[in-house]
């Protein structure tokens, strides 16, 4: 035999011995990844309050410079005593003359009550509301697992995709320390 035959033959046999024994090692040491079997996003909604303004249009009354409408009464009643003293003659004519002038003094005051009312003015005023905005924050992924048949559950920090490590005492190897949930 030539020496390149032997030296292959040893490495061959080394070779097949170390595959047995990591083989058989896998088997003894038991599995050496969780399979994990779902994964669901925690979320937590955030809620920010902000204040939204804007400018609206008011219709105001102006202010009332005669609250008892003194001036619609006073020109109410010359008018309607003057038109009253026009009408009849002797006692009737006062009568008419003061009617006129109680009549006039009433309507006048009304007229100017009105004129009032309807005297108006329009500004802009600035309007403002607390509105509340929410956002959902993803806090991490509770992952259902399974080792050996038993499942348990813990929350991680990122999607760990089809299996989880496990360290050498059959526990997972997570980077940080995780949050498991019975």
């Amino acid at each position: 035999m030539n020496k390149s035959m032997i030296v292959g033959a040893v490495l061959g046999a080394v070779g097949v011995t170390a595959g047995g024994a990591v083989a058989t090692y896998s088997l003894v040491s038991g599995p050496q990844y969780a399979e994990v079997l779902a994964v669901q996003p925690v979320n937590e909604t955030i809620k920010t309050p902000r204040e939204v303004c804007k400018d609206v249009t008011v219709t105001r009354q102006k202010p009332v410079k005669d609250q008892h409408q003194i001036a619609g009464t006073a020109i109410g009643a010359v008018v309607g005593g003057l038109l009253g003293n026009q009408v009849g003659g002797g006692n009737g004519k006062k009568l008419a003359t003061v009617a006129g002038a109680v009549g006039g003094g009433y309507a006048g005051n009304k007229v100017q009550e009105n004129m009032q009312e309807g005297a108006t003015y329009t500004t802009t005023e600035t309007r403002c509301n607390t509105v509340t905005d929410t956002s959902q924050k993803l806090v991490g992924y509770d992952v259902k697992y399974q080792i050996d048949g038993k499942v348990g559950q813990v929350r991680m920090d990122r999607d760990p995709g089809s299996r989880i490590p496990l360290n050498e005492q059959g526990q997972l190897a997570l980077a940080e320390p995780a949050q498991v949930i019975q």
